[in-house]
């Protein structure tokens, strides 16, 4: 987004930056480390290796994937150690995620039960490669081509955990606002294909329930925002908080419990699952 993460919008996937790891923190503070022992600032070292030494803080707080060229150039200028040659086949980052995002996907992966209303954008997990592409290119900044591609594939791959044969199956909720499904976002084309793919999941996957909270609706509970709500195995519940440039897992029970009461509210005002999928149905043949 960004949210994308977010879940659902445009950077999460924003605050665009995919998460960092462990390996990209420990590699950039062995180059640090390397740098300072041979006495040189950020802006020589930048200079010997031919990167911005924005490109060198990058690489050295871990938020940078170093490409092959750097350690090449690197490694003399460091002192032929051989340490960064070694250690740069083992780096990985959970690309494509933004990084306040992380810690929720470990738990979405594993919950049993997984709870979502959204005003802003179709969730991330209900949403196809062509509309993921049209929410991530809406919000500026722009991403680069490689980064939008990493958001995309990483949303896409999310959409697994909607599989009915994973043992036991995660039981899904969403309530989507109307709005968010009318605005026609990439176009008449797009919205075709969502609202077809949206009919398609429901009717195939039982542990999808699908809602959409009319326009008209003179009483609402969800005016506060997006609600995500995710049951682990262990039957503990955590909700996501997430808005502009941030987001917030929730393990505070007080939080949590008032979160799941507007959640049920909300479950109330909106259309019925059978009313609401007679609505996308309607709403892709009006396009």
């Amino acid at each position: 987004m960004a949210y994308e993460n977010t879940d659902g919008g445009t950077g999460a996937t924003g605050g665009t930056e995919p998460g960092t790891s462990d390996s990209l923190r420990t590699f950039g503070a062995v180059v640090q480390a390397l740098r300072e022992h041979k006495g040189l600032s950020r802006e020589e070292f930048a200079a010997l290796v031919g990167y911005s030494k924005h490109t060198v803080a990058s690489v050295e707080q871990g938020r940078r994937m170093p490409d092959q060229d750097f350690v090449d150039r690197a490694e003399p200028v460091l002192g032929n150690t051989g340490a960064l040659r070694k250690a740069a086949p083992h780096l990985s980052r959970q690309a494509g995620l933004a990084s306040w995002f992380r810690q929720w996907a470990r738990l979405e992966a594993t919950a049993i039960s997984l709870y979502t209303y959204e005003c802003r954008v179709v969730p991330g997990l209900l949403q196809t490669e062509a509309y993921a592409r049209a929410v991530s290119l809406d919000v500026p900044p722009l991403p680069d081509p490689e980064e939008l591609e990493q958001r995309i594939a990483a949303r896409l791959a999310r959409q697994k955990l909607l599989a009915v044969t994973r043992k036991p199956p995660t039981a899904f909720s969403f309530i989507v606002e109307q709005a968010v499904l009318e605005r026609c976002t990439g176009e008449d084309e797009v919205t075709r294909e969502l609202l077809d793919h949206l009919v398609g999941l429901i009717e195939r996957n039982w542990n999808v329930e699908f809602q959409v909270m009319p326009t008209r609706r003179p009483s609402h509970a969800g005016l506060d925002g997006p609600i995500m709500l995710a049951e682990t195995p262990e039957n503990r519940w955590f909700a996501y908080s997430e808005g502009q440039q941030n987001g917030r897992l929730i393990a505070h029970t007080r939080e949590i419990s008032l979160l799941q009461q507007r959640y049920a509210k909300l479950r109330s005002q909106a259309l019925n699952p059978e009313d609401s999928l007679g609505l996308l149905k309607r709403l892709r043949g009006a396009l």
